[in-house]
């Protein structure tokens, strides 16, 4: 089973939403988990964890990877997230039980890598979590994409500068998930690389807090 740092929520008591961090390549749950800190005025309710990815990272092994990406061939690595996408879905299913939430309460933050396990399993499950917010990454597959209108509310966010990840993957992202009918917000950061800046940081905090509240405006429906 997966597992990784945490934090309760801010506010304290029982949490109200489950935010799940998905690092990148060659980093661990402790890369992310700091959003949570960053998090804390915008989602006060909520509870955070990053867990670590399945595999001993090839190129780093004291870190993590959730696929092997050194291949570099997007048919192969769509094949690395449909391995790793078990794992991970148990993972999210045992952390809504024990925190006793709803799937809408649950939203997905990927970097890179994780990015594209965020938008995979994300899109996969039902039903869907409320929000999928993804740094620097790409979409690995249009496989198992939701319905129109069922899907969870997508933000994407690249650096117009990223070395690691061109900036085209999540252009190209977008569109896909457009033509299926998948509602996509966006923004390219200028002069940032493979990383997330303060702007994406807000940006992300802003798009959970309204993505919940959102969803809990249904769920009361």
């Amino acid at each position: 089973m997966l597992d990784g740092p945490r934090l309760d929520p801010p506010a304290g008591g029982p949490p109200r939403q489950l935010v799940v961090f998905l690092h990148g390549y060659g980093a661990d749950g402790n890369d992310l988990i700091g959003l949570g800190r960053e998090w804390a005025q915008s989602l006060p309710h909520a509870a955070f964890v990053s867990p670590n990815a399945p595999e001993p990272c090839g190129m780093a092994p004291m870190s993590r990877q959730w696929f092997d990406l050194s291949l570099g061939d997007m048919a192969l690595i769509a094949e690395g997230v449909k391995r790793a996408a078990p794992a991970l879905q148990a993972f999210l299913n045992a952390e809504l039980k024990r925190y006793e939430l709803p799937a809408s309460a649950l939203g997905l933050v990927g970097f890179s890598q994780g990015t594209m396990m965020a938008l995979a399993v994300g899109l996969a499950r039902k039903p869907a979590p409320a929000a999928i917010v993804g740094y620097s990454g790409a979409l690995a597959t249009v496989e198992a994409l939701p319905m129109p209108g069922s899907g969870p509310d997508i933000l994407l966010v690249h650096g117009d500068r990223d070395e690691v990840i061109p900036v085209d993957a999540m252009l190209m992202a977008r569109e896909q998930l457009a033509q299926a009918g998948l509602p996509v917000e966006w923004h390219v950061a200028e002069g940032i690389g493979h990383g997330i800046d303060g702007e994406g940081l807000r940006l992300g905090g802003a798009f959970l807090k309204h993505a919940f509240a959102t969803a809990q405006l249904r769920q009361g429906s």
